[in-house]
């Protein structure tokens, strides 16, 4: 299903409603834990619609849902697929197994030495009890689709999503090599395809 928004990230009335609701419909349909994946390209409004999702639910709820943020995943600029194939190994499978997730967020104010692969920020845990949202670039994924119950693609024009970018960055020195990661992935795993709801 397709959807118009003015914009996801200005938190469009009835976008994160409308998702609020599946997943209050899935717990009381007896899953304690649905698990709702927001992607889309780089500024397209996921982490506030998962924001959004996560304060809805609360507030109609008994707890809030868990956020995990791609960006704590990746390892630097040019780590997208390490932070996809993070999440997996890390979150995912593991709880799709029935067993706590433990992983390690990536410090970006103490990255490591250029071109070393390591992840030097808090350790987290989830045991799951809770909806679980994950949003961010390579969230959805031909691995982690099928482990999903909700799966929500965000689109937004290229120059609005620039001026985002500079907006939260403040210069564009990493926008080009994040670009030609998002173009390489979403055109191996079809991301927006494997969405339920695409919003633009």
């Amino acid at each position: 299903m397709t959807e118009n928004s003015n914009s996801a990230a200005q938190g469009e009335p009835g976008l994160s409603e409308k998702i609020a609701a599946q997943v209050l419909e899935l717990i009381d349909r007896g899953n304690s834990m649905p698990i709702v994946l927001i992607d889309g390209r780089s500024c397209s409004g996921k982490s506030t619609l998962a924001s959004e999702i996560q304060n809805l639910v609360f507030k109609d709820g008994e707890s809030a849902p868990r956020v995990v943020h791609m960006d704590d995943l990746y390892l630097g600029w040019n780590g997208l697929q390490a932070g996809v194939d993070y999440l997996q190994r890390f979150i995912l499978k593991p709880l799709s197994d029935s067993y706590i997730a433990q992983w390690r967020e990536f410090d970006w104010s103490n990255p490591g030495e250029p071109g070393y692969e390591s992840r030097n920020g808090e350790w987290r845990e989830f045991s799951g009890g809770t909806p679980l949202i994950v949003e961010g670039c390579g969230a959805l994924n031909q691995l982690s689709a099928p482990l999903a119950d909700i799966r929500v693609w965000l689109e937004a024009d290229q120059e609005t999503r620039l001026q985002r970018w500079l907006a939260r960055e403040g210069s564009s020195e990493h926008w080009a090599e994040w670009a030609a990661q998002e173009e390489e992935f979403y055109a191996r795993e079809k991301s927006s395809e494997l969405a339920d709801s695409k919003f633009s």
